[in-house]
C-alpha cells in the first residue's frame, strides 16, 4: 500500500510537470525550460512505472536510459532545422506505433472484458493510422520515396469509396473480435487494415496542408496513448495522452483558421475533382541587383522581414540578423512578420529566428503587421510564397482564395528573395511577383544578404 501511494504521488508530480511544461511551451522565451520540465516528467514516469511493476531491474533501466539519451543527442546534433518537420512526423508515428504494439500484445495474450477490448481496438486503430500516416507525411516533406509518394496530392478515381469501405470493414472486424476474441487472425487483419487506412488518409493531402496534418497526427498519437492508458488502468498515461491530444486539436484548429479552411476541407479536399483551367498569372518581372537593393535599404526608415521555408533552406537567418543590426545602426526600425503556417510546421519560423538570437519582441503576428503595412518602406520576403500571395484576396478562382495572408504587396516597396520563379507548396503562381512595387532578388538568400551586408560595411 505504501509503495502504491509513492507511485501515485510521483504520478501526480509528473502530471504537474507536464501541465507546467505545456504552459511554458506557449512562449519562445520559456519554451526551452518547458521542454526540459516535460522531459523530466516523462523520465520520472517511465522509471517509477518500470520499478513499480517489477518489469525491469535497475541496471536495465540505466542501460535503456543511456541508449535512448545517446540516440536523442545524436539526432539533436545531426538533424538540421529544415528537417525538423520530418522528424516531428516520425516522432508522432513512433508514438502511435508504441500504443499500437502495447494494445495489440494485450489483446492477443490476456482475456479481457468487452469494454477493455473495445478500448484496445480504438487504441490500435488510432495508433495504426498515426504510424503509417506519419510515415507518409515524412516522405512527402522530405522527398524520400519520391518514386512512390509525391509531395502533391495523390488522388485516384474511387478513392473516397475505398476509404469508406476500409472504415466499414475495420468496424466490422472490431465487432467480430469483440464477439470471438480467440480468433487472432481477425486481429492481424484489423491491424493491417488500420495501417493501410493511415496511408490512404494522407496520400490525397498536398504538401501545402502538411503543417495541419503534422499537428493532427500529433493529436492522434496523444489520443492513442490515452486509450492505451485507459486499457492499462494507468492514470498518468491517460493524463499525458489527453494533454497531447487536446493541445494537438487546438493547434490544428488554429492552423485551419489561419488557412481559412475547415479540417474536413483539409482532409477530404483531395477527393474532389478539380474543375476549370489552372489560373495563370502573367506580367513583367522586375529584377534588382544587391547593390541597388542596398541603396534602397540604406534610405529606409522601417523594414518588415517576412520569412518562409526558403530562408530555412538557405540558412539565411544569421545573415538576416546581421543585416537587421546594420539597419538599426542606420536608425531604421526592423521587425519580422510571422504567418501562422509559414514553413512546414507550426512555429518553424519562430524557432529559426530564435536560433539567430532575434529578440522575441520583434516577431510580430500577421494581425499586428497588416494594419500598418502601408507604413513600411520595404518588405523583404525571404523564401515565402503562399503566405504573401495576394491571389488569396483578389482571385476568387484561386485554391487559396480567402486564406488570410500577410499583405506584403501593400508596402511601399517589396523585395522578393528567391532562387527562381518556382511556385510554393500550393503549386500556384503569385501575382505579387508582377506588382509595380515589387523587385526580385534572384539567387541564394544567404549569399544575397551577405552581399548587401558587405555594401553596408564598405560604405
Amino acid at each position: 500500500m505504501q509503495s502504491e501511494l509513492i507511485i501515485n504521488g510521483v504520478y501526480v508530480l509528473c502530471a504537474a510537470l507536464f501541465i507546467l511544461g505545456l504552459k511554458l511551451l506557449s512562449h519562445p522565451s520559456t519554451a526551452r525550460k518547458g521542454n526540459l520540465l516535460s522531459a523530466l516528467g516523462m523520465l520520472l514516469a517511465i522509471c517509477v512505472t518500470l520499478i513499480g511493476q517489477n518489469i525491469l531491474r535497475y541496471e536495465w533501466i540505466a542501460a535503456s536510459l543511456l541508449a535512448g539519451s545517446t540516440v536523442g543527442l545524436i539526432i539533436a546534433k545531426k538533424v538540421q532545422l529544415t528537417s525538423m518537420p520530418e522528424l516531428v512526423s516520425l516522432l508522432n508515428g513512433i508514438g502511435g506505433l508504441a500504443s499500437l504494439v502495447v494494445s495489440f500484445v494485450m489483446l492477443i495474450t490476456v482475456p479481457l472484458p468487452a469494454f477493455i477490448t473495445a478500448i484496445l481496438l480504438i487504441a490500435i486503430a488510432i495508433g495504426g493510422v498515426t504510424f503509417t500516416g506519419s510515415l507518409v507525411a515524412w516522405a512527402k516533406l522530405s522527398g524520400n520515396m519520391s518514386m512512390l509518394i509525391k509531395t502533391k496530392a495523390m488522388v485516384f478515381k474511387g478513392q473516397a469509396l475505398i476509404n469508406s469501405l476500409l472504415v466499414l470493414v475495420i468496424v466490422g472486424l472490431g465487432v467480430a473480435i469483440g464477439i470471438t476474441p480467440d480468433v487472432h487472425m481477425n486481429t492481424y487483419i484489423f491491424v493491417a487494415l488500420c495501417l493501410l487506412l493511415g496511408i490512404m488518409m494522407v496520400i490525397p493531402i498536398g504538401g501545402a496542408d502538411m503543417p495541419v496534418v503534422i499537428s493532427l497526427l500529433n493529436s492522434y498519437s496523444g489520443l492513442a496513448a490515452c486509450a492505451a492508458g485507459i486499457a492499462l488502468n494507468n492514470n498518468l498515461l491517460i493524463v499525458a495522452g489527453a494533454l497531447v491530444g487536446a493541445s494537438g486539436i487546438i493547434l490544428t484548429s488554429i492552423m485551419c483558421k489561419a488557412m481559412n479552411r475547415s479540417l474536413s476541407n483539409v482532409l477530404f479536399s483531395g477527393f474532389q475533382a478539380v474543375s476549370g483551367d489552372t489560373i495563370k498569372i502573367e506580367g513583367e518581372v522586375k529584377a534588382i541587383s544587391c547593390e541597388d537593393a542596398y541603396y534602397m535599404l540604406e534610405a529606409a526608415q522601417s523594414v518588415l522581414v517576412i520569412p518562409g521555408y526558403g530562408m530555412a533552406v538557405a540558412q539565411a537567418q544569421h545573415a538576416m540578423k546581421e543585416l537587421q543590426s546594420l539597419l538599426e545602426e542606420n536608425d531604421a526600425e526592423v521587425v519580422y512578420g510571422i504567418h501562422p503556417v509559414a514553413g512546414r510546421m507550426p512555429g518553424h519560423m519562430n524557432v529559426l529566428l530564435a536560433e539567430a538570437d532575434v529578440p522575441y519582441e520583434l516577431l510580430l503576428e500577421m494581425d499586428e503587421v497588416n494594419p500598418r503595412m502601408e507604413n513600411y518602406d520595404i518588405a523583404i520576403v525571404i523564401g515565402a510564397n503562399d503566405v504573401v500571395n495576394p491571389a488569396a484576396r483578389e482571385i476568387k478562382g484561386s485554391p487559396i482564395y480567402g486564406m488570410p495572408i500577410i499583405n506584403a504587396d501593400l508596402a511601399k516597396n517589396v523585395f522578393i528573395m528567391k532562387r527562381s520563379m518556382a511556385s510554393g507548396f500550393a503549386g500556384i503562381d503569385n501575382p505579387l511577383f508582377f506588382k509595380d512595387n515589387t523587385r526580385m532578388i534572384f539567387g541564394d538568400a544567404k549569399e544575397s544578404l551577405n552581399h548587401i551586408i558587405r555594401q553596408f560595411s564598405d560604405d
